[in-house]
């Protein structure tokens, strides 16, 4: 009987995982639609900073 509780619970656990790899997912992707626009203005005004340093526009 223990055995056959275990076999059920290894397929248990990979829907746990599953689910846990799609909420990950979900936030990632939250905050990475949230913050990107603000990482992409970072990127650029240090992308202006260089060229305005080195005098090529």
């Amino acid at each position: 009987m223990l055995k056959q509780l275990r076999k059920k619970e290894n397929g248990q656990a990979a829907t746990e995982y599953g689910l846990l790899l799609a909420l990950l997912s979900i936030a990632v992707i939250v905050v990475l639609t949230t913050l990107g626009p603000h990482i992409a203005r970072t990127f650029q005004q240090v992308d202006n900073t260089i060229a305005s340093i080195s005098g090529t526009s």
